[in-house]
């Protein structure tokens, strides 16, 4: 049996139809191989509990519900064969946004040696912008200092909620698209991609030839 750590991945409830990272799971497991999927729980709205567990679960995955401060000790007992998460946003140097928590997982998964792949739509790269240029949304202080509507910690307080991380294109071992699966050096691979996309506009404007 395989393991595999997901940190909030995309299915059909965020996405459509397949899913994202979750679709590579679903591919994987049409090949006959059995998964056991270790699921963060994506603090503080807790994504990763209400809708990623949900959707491994309806789905018939073995899946088991991990609080974030315990994927350390998850790969340190040996327990996670390999990562897979998704992307809100891919720079064209291979930089990846996506909910906050997962450059620590990637920091981490590099520590024990542990694969990590980030699973992601040709729409989520983004050719022109540098990821020191790209904003991270900071969201209600009151969704850490409140749990369930209730106040776990004094109102006053300051919080540092921001909605996303970036992780830095080292940490990661491949990115996995509808156009096949980049590997390092990303930044050469993103602009061929680049390229591609651009000509099958061009063709797309032309049309056929009569």
């Amino acid at each position: 049996m395989e393991t595999t750590w997901v940190q909030q991945i995309a299915g059909a409830l965020a996405t459509v139809g397949y899913g994202t990272a979750l679709g590579v799971l679903r591919s994987v497991a049409t090949q006959g191989k059995t998964l056991k999927i270790f699921a963060a729980e994506a603090r503080p709205v807790l994504q990763g509990a209400r809708l990623t567990s949900y959707e491994l679960s309806n789905d018939g995955f073995d899946v088991t519900l991990v609080p974030d401060t315990a994927i350390g000790i998850s790969m340190q007992r040996g327990m996670i064969d390999r990562v897979i998460v998704g992307a809100d946003r891919i720079t064209r140097d291979g930089h990846v946004f996506n909910k906050v928590g997962t450059y620590q997982i990637a920091t981490l998964a590099k520590k024990h040696q542990i694969p990590f792949y980030v699973a992601a739509p040709l729409s989520t790269f983004d050719f022109k912008t540098n990821w020191k240029d790209v904003k991270i949304e900071e969201r209600s202080p009151d969704e850490v200092r409140k749990i369930g509507g209730r106040q776990t910690a004094p109102p006053e307080v300051s919080v540092f909620n921001p909605a996303f991380d970036v992780t830095p294109p080292e940490l990661v071992t491949a990115i996995i698209t509808e156009e096949g699966v980049l590997r390092k050096p990303f930044a050469p691979k993103i602009n061929t991609l680049r390229r591609k996309l651009s000509m099958n506009k061009r063709k797309e404007k032309v049309g056929p030839v009569a």
